[in-house]
């Protein structure tokens, strides 16, 4: 409150004394302020680079799988996944690979980038998708039960319809019949999008007409069981020595 009485003079001295004291942490603070208003926009300016250069890259990775050059989009999923390992793309590099190594016969190989994906993404919806490719992998490589084991780690979420699909495959692997038809019912009654209602139709359908022979083989004869007591009663006139 004493400075309401003191003269402009003095007042004026007041602010001058104040300012010198203060000056050098004011302009520390004004000085980090606007450097680091500047590191933001240069981090932010160097992160849209980085992104529109994994963009691109992505670009040139699916143009070169539409046109069924493997070894390009091979090289250039490698390259993003080094280059930009934290970015989106990178899932996408690795699922990429894994369908290469599917479609040249090297389903073995597929495991570990869908494994990768699986475990590490950020992405929900790619590891749900990297998840069944695994599960179909390990069907064709004769391990219907690990397949089984790696849906179950999951959580079906909207894919439900899918989960049971290929759980359904699993079984069918395993001679489970009654069990792959009862999971197919249940992807057709999931209400999943992303399943194939006519593929599921056509295998259950398919299942049902091969179990409807074997049952009708299996089922016996009874006449043909049956002994002609006929033919095992030995004639006693043949038996007795002619005289």
């Amino acid at each position: 409150m004493a400075e309401e009485y003191l003269t402009d003079d003095e007042q004026l001295e007041h602010v001058k004394r104040l300012f010198t004291e203060y000056a050098p942490w004011i302009l520390g603070g004004v000085v980090i302020g606007v450097g680091g208003w500047f590191g933001v926009q240069y981090y932010r300016s160097h992160q849209n680079v980085l992104a529109m250069q994994a963009a691109d890259q992505f670009k040139q990775m699916t143009a070169a799988l539409q046109m069924n050059d493997a070894p390009k989009s091979q090289q250039i999923a490698d390259a993003l996944i080094k280059n930009f390992p934290s970015s989106p793309y990178a899932d996408q590099a690795q699922l990429t690979i894994a369908r290469i190594d599917v479609e040249t016969g090297k389903s073995a190989d597929a495991i570990a980038p869908l494994t990768q994906v699986m475990n590490n993404s950020k992405d929900t919806e790619l590891k749900q998708i990297a998840r069944l490719r695994l599960a179909r992998v390990l069907i064709d490589q004769g391990k219907p039960d690990d397949a089984i084991k790696t849906l179950a780690d999951g959580t079906p979420g909207s894919f439900a319809g899918r989960y049971h699909e290929v759980h359904g495959d699993a079984l069918y692997a395993k001679k489970d019949v009654p069990g792959a038809v009862a999971e197919y019912n249940q992807a057709l009654a999931s209400g999943d999008g992303g399943a194939d209602a006519a593929l599921l139709q056509l295998k259950v359908a398919d299942l049902a007409s091969n179990e409807k022979p074997k049952a009708s083989s299996d089922k016996a004869n009874p006449a043909n069981d049956k002994a002609n007591p006929a033919n095992d009663k030995v004639n006693p006139s043949n038996e007795k020595a002619k005289p």
